[in-house]
């Protein structure tokens, strides 16, 4: 933002050499072209930045259409938090900062698509003007304001576990001399000791998805033998409660990406679904095409999720059912790595989901040969494929359930 008050100020004197530079130009037969003047406030009305210039009396003299765009501008007068700034200004002769955020009539910040924060200074430029230099830091106001949610969930996460060791360790103390209780406490320990394993290994594979190191370098992976791995992974989960995992036929289908993070993210979808569904319940997991993206589709016949978190599910650290996912081990970062995981390879996780009745997360991956920008050659679709999603589609429309998408990274 600082260096529109130097381009307003030079305005007045680019347009007096402008002009001399226009004139000598053709007198030595030069072409003309624009002068400084209109070079300078070419720059000022495509700035990102919202500028108006004030004078004394807080009348606008001059400002960009970005300023009219952040609301710095309503019915020809400047917002009246610019212009008392502006009075500060012209007395002090110092910047001042204004927060000049959208408000309605409650006084209150707006909440819409339009800008959230916008952030400005106002400067003295002399002779009694002052420009206002504003922009729109809504991303940076919103990351802030997660980063502060992920520090204090992190922190709260990590004092339950550890909290639980050190209660424990007391316990095994006072109890050095009963076998069974010691043994019953160490149990106890071990599980603990290995949530907090988890929770921090999750927590790294998480701030890696969000850009805190680099993704490897994508390579052409077999959906089946991703598939194939997860299910590893996942099989002895599921052999304790008593689910029974069915999986359709291999495929043969290929995408680009990084296969450790696939199946990562699909064991979380089939762990998800394990820890979720009742005892002898049935747990599937499908694959086809559709366009150019590979779809594997993980259903059970579960608790289900309400309409209302649908899209909450996917946040770091949320639970429909908080005392189901303590007793399983649960982190609550299973389903935001798999959407990051989905966004960071270009596709997206998509959610069904009735209560009573059970969910389905569908994992959306570009095919191979669609990373380019170039769509594959088409494959035809089976049957099995057409039939199973008229047959979805069917099961949507007659039960009224919206499918959320969830491909963007908030």
């Amino acid at each position: 933002m600082g260096y529109t008050a130097l381009i307003i100020g030079a305005l007045a004197l680019g347009a007096i050499g402008g002009f001399v530079a226009a004139r000598g130009s053709r007198r030595r037969g030069r072409p003309e072209g624009p002068t400084v003047a209109d070079l300078l406030q070419r720059l000022v009305h495509t700035s990102d930045s919202g500028v108006v210039v004030l004078n004394k009396f807080g009348d606008v003299v001059l400002h960009n259409p970005r300023a009219d765009d952040l609301g710095l501008i309503r019915d020809h007068q400047a917002d009246p938090r610019a212009r008392k700034a502006a009075e500060h200004a012209l007395l002090t002769g110092e910047s001042v900062p204004v927060d000049l955020s959208p408000l309605n009539r409650a006084g209150t910040a707006l909440r819409g698509r339009g800008p959230a924060a916008v952030l400005g200074e106002v400067r003295p430029l002399g002779d009694g003007f002052t420009v206002v230099d504003a922009a729109d830091e809504s991303d940076s106001v919103r990351l802030e304001a997660t980063r502060r949610d992920f520090v204090a969930n992190v922190s709260h996460e990590l004092k339950t576990p550890v909290g639980a060791l050190a209660l424990l360790a007391e316990a095994v103390l006072d109890a050095a001399d009963d076998a069974e209780e010691v043994r019953r406490f160490s149990n106890k320990i071990l599980h603990e000791s290995t949530r907090l394993g988890t929770l921090v290994s999750e927590l790294i594979a998480l701030s890696r998805l969000q850009g805190a190191e680099r993704l490897p370098e994508l390579t052409t992976v077999g959906v089946d033998a991703v598939v194939e791995e997860a299910l590893g992974r996942c099989r002895l989960a599921a052999e304790s409660a008593g689910i029974e995992i069915a999986v359709d036929e291999p495929t043969g289908y290929l995408l680009d990406g990084d296969r450790t993070l696939l199946v990562t993210a699909l064991s979380n979808l089939i762990n998800n679904a394990i820890s979720y569904s009742p005892p002898d319940s049935p747990v599937s997991i499908s694959r086809r095409l559709s366009g150019d993206f590979v779809e594997i589709a993980v259903t059970d016949r579960g608790i289900g999720i309400e309409p209302e978190y649908h899209e909450r599910v996917f946040e770091r650290f949320f639970r429909v059912d908080p005392a189901r996912s303590r007793a399983t081990g649960g982190t609550g970062l299973g389903l935001a790595i798999v959407k990051h995981v989905a966004a960071n390879h270009g596709g997206e996780v998509k959610l069904w989901s009735r209560t009573g009745t059970g969910s389905t997360f569908t994992l959306r991956v570009p095919r191979h040969g669609t990373t380019d920008g170039q769509p594959a050659a088409a494959e035809p679709v089976s049957s099995a494929d057409r039939a199973g999603s008229a047959a979805r589609s069917a099961t949507e429309i007659a039960d009224g359930v919206t499918t959320v998408e969830t491909g963007g990274v908030r």
